[in-house]
């Protein structure tokens, strides 16, 4: 067929049998970004693993880590509202560029806050009338090794059922300092989710009112879901075979 009969997946259907686009393939989290982003590392392999065999065979894969780079209004809809609204709130209450960026990423908006602002600012989400984000639905953690200075990230999930409307709000912290401040107080459903966090991260959240940990023993080295942790594992046996840990398979690249 002609090739200008063809469309890229990413504009429109393509014409050839069996590879028709659905709608599915169009929704934000299945369209590629087109927003430039800040390249934080490279990732080498299908998973980034590193000290261990790579079995997946996808070894010479190398790929950058980009972070969403920052948007600028306006972000569309109801977007809009709740970001000025915090914008005024904040300054209101005397919290001076509270906000660092904001990031509309696939559909989804995420304030980026700084650290030392986090509580006062989940208070005004929650009670400033124009907002009334009531609802904390979890804290997430992640690690980035290769950003350099805030390595440790805080994701708050937020849900205003008032108006129907879901963001979220980020902070960072260094691995030489990883402390940022509890919203137990605002948020009591933060209570098991910041203890999760500091459990398999390492983030310790100031003001908790019981920060130990919660799934893996007291006594435990180190926290398991940072990038750098050792993989580890033992041997396990399958029909008469036995298949090594991790770290100690061979790598097929």
């Amino acid at each position: 067929m002609p090739d200008d009969d063809k469309v890229d997946v990413t504009t429109g259907p393509l014409t050839d049998p069996g590879t028709e686009v659905d709608a599915t393939d169009k929704t934000p989290e299945n369209v590629p970004s087109t927003t430039g982003g800040e390249q934080i590392g490279r990732r080498q392999g299908m998973f980034g693993v590193q000290g261990t065999g790579d079995t997946s065979g996808y070894g010479g894969i190398t790929r950058p880590v980009e972070m969403p780079g920052p948007s600028a209004p306006p972000y569309g809809g109801w977007m809009d509202d709740v970001a000025d609204a915090l914008t005024e709130a904040t300054r209101s209450a005397g919290i001076e560029a509270g906000v660092e960026k904001v990031v509309v990423h696939r559909g989804e908006i995420t304030f980026h806050v700084r650290r030392e602002d986090l509580a006062a600012t989940a208070k005004l989400l929650r009670d400033d009338e124009r907002l009334r984000f009531e609802l904390l639905s979890g804290v997430s953690g992640v690690h980035y090794p290769g950003d350099r200075g805030r390595e440790l990230h805080a994701v708050y999930h937020l849900l205003s059922m008032t108006h129907n409307r879901r963001i979220r709000l980020e902070v960072t912290a260094p691995e030489a300092d990883p402390h940022i401040p509890s919203v137990v107080a605002t948020y009591p459903t933060a209570d098991w989710h910041e203890r999760e966090t500091y459990d398999f991260f390492g983030l310790v959240f100031d003001g908790h009112p019981d920060l130990t940990r919660i799934q893996m023993p007291d006594d435990w080295p180190g926290h398991p879901q940072r990038k750098d942790y050792p993989l580890g594992g033992i041997p396990v046996e399958y029909k008469g075979g036995t298949i090594p840990p991790p770290d100690q398979r061979r790598s097929y690249n």
